[in-house]
């Protein structure tokens, strides 16, 4: 019996060494290397002997994105896919343009919260707080103001102003991924049936469908 007990003590402490291990990096830095055929929850690390400067490097932030859309913004993501050295890092960030009336759609980040600071212009944001309340917490912002947006919400950003707007905003996470709204509901592949989606919003499946072929 003592050890039985000693094994399992064992085999606990390698399972939370392991996922101790994957919380912290474990080396200087692991700069990430997409062509490796390795899957890890992550990228797998670039031999450190062929990592140079411009694996830390990114040049861009200071271009204005191109804000000629439907929606009238445009972000320019700085995450391990533009910047490998981010890789095991827990960070990344991006640069967000307005037009005037210029949204950044409502959205979540499923792996990182977002911290904004309000570099030009004037922006309306917020999030939705989860089931069962969600209660919308909102604010106007001018330059130089700084707001965070936790873990998961679906949270937007809209330019109120009649000038453009610019935005910084940091994430805790290499890479946050982004899931639109609107796109992930009615532009997904294969569609979402119409029925689901009209029952779901308790609205006409013709309107869905109308949503459905504009994504």
């Amino acid at each position: 019996m003592a050890n039985h007990i000693v094994l399992l003590s064992l085999i606990a402490l390698a399972f939370f060494g392991l996922t101790f291990a994957e919380s912290t990096p474990q080396q200087d830095f692991c700069v990430a290397d997409p062509t490796s055929p390795a899957r890890v929850n992550g990228f797998a690390c670039k031999n450190p002997v062929m990592v140079e400067a411009n694996d830390f490097y990114f040049s861009g932030l200071h271009i204005p994105g191109n804000t000629s859309n439907v929606v009238g913004s445009r972000v320019t993501p700085v995450t391990v896919s533009q910047l490998p050295g981010l890789n095991t890092l827990g960070i990344s960030m991006a640069r967000i343009d307005f037009a005037p009336l210029g949204l950044n759609p409502p959205h979540t980040h499923p792996r990182a919260t977002e911290i904004l600071t309000v570099m030009e212009g004037s922006l309306l944001v917020g999030f939705v707080t989860s089931n069962p309340d969600n209660r919308v917490i909102s604010k106007e912002i001018q330059k130089g103001d700084v707001f965070v947006f936790p873990q998961g919400l679906v949270h937007f950003q809209q330019n109120v102003g009649n000038k453009d707007a610019v935005a910084v905003v940091a994430l805790s996470s290499q890479n946050p991924g982004v899931i639109t709204i609107a796109n992930t509901l009615f532009g997904s592949n294969p569609k979402i049936p119409s029925e689901i989606l009209a029952k779901a919003f308790q609205v006409d499946k013709t309107l869905v469908e109308q949503l459905q072929w504009k994504f």
